[in-house]
């Protein structure tokens, strides 16, 4: 019975594939090799990916430190927490508030698509909506109606989701003291002169707009001259 199967087998190998028995099974095993070798190595591939997968998923999943309270801090100070070091927190600033948004490192980290606001008072850039370098900064100045509203919706974003950690220090402009001290000095000194001037002009101001007060005194004694030439005659 079996060796009638074998035969019938071969029979048909040869009448479909025009190949005898020991060439049909030569390819086949040849196919087979051929495919477990594939697989193994697409399998490992596939097995890598997979791995890196696991990983990316459980690092964002690793609990992150508290936020640390930093209190005032100048702008300089901020930039060290712009994700270079990963010791540190990432922060970023709106109008001189700064907020901790470590748990948003795919976007505000290294690599992430605001990775330039970070470490930075990018409430300008936030309000145009601006990538350029001179827009990283906290001025508002000359910002329109829409802008300021846009960068209140950040802001009220930001209050929401991120802890505060602190304020920037802003920056007070130095007077020189010697040009102070010194306008007041010309002011007062000016003041003195002045009533010098008006008691000059009050001085000699009678002289010039009427008789002196010797004018009565000579027409007198002039009538008393008069009346005694006239007392000697009679």
């Amino acid at each position: 019975m079996a060796l009638q199967l074998w035969e019938t087998l071969k029979e048909s190998i040869t009448v479909y594939t025009g190949l005898s028995p020991a060439t049909f099974f030569t390819v086949l095993a040849l196919g087979l090799t051929l495919y477990y070798l594939v697989s193994a190595f697409f399998g490992s591939v596939d097995g890598g990916h997979s791995q890196q997968r696991s990983r990316a998923f459980e690092e964002p999943m690793e609990p992150l430190p508290p936020p640390i309270q930093l209190g005032e801090i100048t702008e300089d100070e901020l930039k060290q927490y712009d994700g270079s070091d990963p010791k540190k927190p990432l922060l970023m600033a709106i109008k001189a508030q700064i907020y901790d948004v470590s748990q948003s490192k795919m976007f505000y980290g290294p690599g992430g698509p605001y990775a330039l606001f970070a470490g930075k008072d990018a409430s300008r850039a936030l309000a145009k909506m601006s990538f350029e370098d001179k827009d990283l900064n906290g001025d508002l100045t000359g910002l329109g109606v829409f802008e300021l509203e846009a960068l209140q919706d950040w802001e009220y974003k930001f209050m929401s989701k991120y802890v505060k950690v602190g304020t920037v220090k802003t920056a007070v402009p130095v007077t020189d003291e010697s040009q102070a001290t010194e306008a007041p000095a010309e002011a007062s000194s000016d003041a003195t002169k002045l009533p010098e001037a008006s008691d000059d002009a009050d001085v000699a101001k009678p002289a010039d707009d009427g008789p002196s007060e010797t004018a009565p005194k000579e027409t007198a004694d002039e009538t008393a001259t008069t009346n005694h030439d006239a007392e000697k005659k009679e």
